[in-house]
């Protein structure tokens, strides 16, 4: 990736593993990281995300669970295809349960309302849940994942060339466990 890259781990510790981004951004820290990329820690904090990429980001990853019928633990990486653009106005603001749509949708208006510029490029690096219920800790499958995600976040925020990155096809990864 180039350019300045946030790293956005989404979630919320107390919903069991809803927690999933939380808890990679976390252990994604622990690792050196190329200049230029921003490792932060969102939690439920939608709005604070959305006033954060005004800073001028060309990357957004979005790190959290994401159930998209697969086995629990599987690992997803979305890259949107923007045929679908979020529209701006439209976002329902609740400060401590916002999805990444309503995210986005936010800084659609923010963006609007004062000429900032959203990031180029968003990817969603996602996980199957086992469950969202009242709970703190990640399921096992979902434990097992973060370090796999660690190794998938380290391999996307690698440097590489220009060409390499704009030749690459917009895509939805899959990997299980």
């Amino acid at each position: 990736m180039s350019g300045p890259t946030l790293v956005a781990g989404i979630g919320n510790v107390f919903l069991g593993d809803d927690g999933f981004g939380v808890e990679t951004v976390r252990a994604l820290s622990a690792h050196p990281l190329p200049d230029g990329v921003e490792v932060v820690d969102f939690g439920v904090r939608g709005v604070h995300l959305a006033y954060q990429l005004l800073d001028g980001y060309d990357t957004l990853v979005l790190v959290d669970a994401a159930a998209r019928g697969g086995a629990p633990g599987t690992l997803y990486l979305i890259e949107p295809d923007g045929a679908a653009p979020v529209e701006p106005g439209g976002a329902a603001l609740d400060g401590h349960h916002m999805s990444p749509d309503t995210v986005l949708a936010l800084l659609g208006t923010l963006c609007a309302g004062t000429g900032s510029t959203p990031p180029r490029r968003t990817l969603v690096v996602g996980c199957e849940p086992a469950t969202t219920e009242e709970g703190i800790g990640l399921s096992g499958p979902v434990a097992a994942a973060v370090p796999q995600a660690v190794r998938m976040l380290l391999d996307l925020l690698r440097p590489q060339s220009p060409e390499d990155e704009d030749d690459r096809p917009r895509r939805e990864l899959r990997s299980t466990p």
